[in-house]
């Protein structure tokens, strides 16, 4: 039976590639970002712009949704002396407001299908406490926070969890990676030795949207190379 997925950043990077599995397994997606971006590659997909930090009117979507994924993430990192509120104020609305907006959209539908599962992101620098990240960290830490909320309160109809990465080869990190000698040190940071790609995120993200995570809810994976464990 073929699904019908809701993708909010599908148009690249992790978003994209999590786009490309599901289509490439037959089922149907709903992709909502800023601009079409890397899409064309992608079948069985129905592209809306939508812009998560401006807010905007959503697709209406007849039918049931199985599962729905939200990607957008900011990486902001400066001083806690030069954050202003703003940044504190742009970071959460992306990250947990964005997210908030999407799920009360299509909570309808996602309580019409069979076994619906959310997936949200948060990041290795929440569990791990890494310097230069205060914004992004407490917004991502309500993320995680939501995700245990509402995993609780949709039990046990609907299935929320969220994945926290370390820092991936996706478009959101090139100023981060674009050198070989960045490139080199961060993946000496992690115990893998390797940067991830944003195939390693996606296919996470695709065992949590399928039935066969169909006893996992409220959990915070940490798809990150060991850094928020090992050393």
């Amino acid at each position: 039976m073929k699904n019908r997925y809701v993708i909010v950043g599908a148009s690249k990077g992790i978003g994209h590639a999590i786009a490309h599995n599901l289509s490439d397994g037959g089922h149907h997606i709903t992709a909502l970002s800023r601009s079409s971006g890397e899409l064309a590659d992608v079948a069985n997909v129905d592209f809306h712009a939508y812009d998560v930090a401006g807010g905007g009117d959503f697709p209406e979507i007849p039918e049931a949704v199985n599962g729905l994924v939200y990607c957008p993430g900011t990486i902001n990192l400066n001083p806690f002396h030069r954050l202003t509120d703003e940044d504190f104020w742009d970071d959460f609305n992306i990250n947990l407001l964005g997210a908030v907006r999407v799920i009360r959209k299509f909570l309808p539908n996602l309580k019409e299908a069979s076994d619906p599962s959310i997936v949200l992101f948060s990041t290795v620098a929440v569990q791990t406490g890494m310097g230069f990240h205060a914004s992004v960290s407490a917004a991502k830490g309500a993320v995680e926070g939501l995700t245990r909320a509402l995993a609780a309160e949709f039990a046990p109809k609907i299935r929320v969890n969220c994945i926290a990465p370390s820092l991936t080869d996706t478009p959101l990190a090139e100023k981060l990676l674009n050198t070989p000698e960045k490139r080199e040190a961060s993946a000496a940071r992690h115990p893998l030795k390797k940067i991830g790609s944003a195939d390693d995120i996606a296919s996470m993200a695709e065992f949590l949207l399928s039935e066969k995570s169909g006893w996992i809810t409220g959990q915070i994976f940490h798809v990150d190379g060991g850094m928020s464990s090992i050393r």
